[in-house]
């Protein structure tokens, strides 16, 4: 008996996006704007305009994992649809309207398959990788300034 695994594409394409909209989420709001600036973005209608509010976040305790409420945290949202019909959404910490305006419309010209390489391309990878350097950039940081502790056990018996 042979098992076999059936792909299924539209949780690789959930994952795919799951995955701009996290570089998008963690990206500066400069860093966006300067990517939205270079696609030259088509016309859009906004279906929902950005606005703030408050998230509950959760978090796990370390030897347990129960989940306990972390506290609040501000967060943007926006919804935007092109004149093609694509619908985008974004969500981003802090009062940054601008950024999840910015950060929607890119959503929404990923799902355009004519769009989506330029857009992996030209505005997440440059992202990616600017988050990834800042992360080295910590962790060498963090990494210079470790002290290593040791005990010596005394011998009373």
């Amino acid at each position: 008996m042979t098992e076999t695994t059936a792909q299924d594409p539209t949780k690789n394409a959930s994952d795919a996006r799951r995955k701009i909209m996290a570089a998008l989420a963690a990206a500066t709001p400069e860093a966006v704007a300067e990517k939205f600036q270079a696609l030259t973005p088509p016309a859009y209608e906004l279906v929902r305009q950005p606005e703030t509010g408050l998230v509950m976040v959760r978090g796990r305790m370390g030897g347990t994992g129960s989940p306990f409420n972390l506290g609040e945290v501000t967060v943007t949202r926006c919804v935007v649809r092109l004149e093609t019909g694509e619908t985008g959404s974004a969500y981003s910490l802090g009062r940054n309207k601008q950024k999840a305006l910015q950060s929607a419309v890119i959503d929404a010209l990923w799902q355009r398959p004519d769009a989506r390489g330029r857009i992996e391309k030209d505005v997440i990878a440059p992202l990616e990788a600017a988050q990834a350097d800042a992360k080295t950039t910590v962790r060498e940081e963090t990494e210079a300034t470790k002290v290593s502790f040791f005990t010596m056990v005394r011998g009373d018996n």
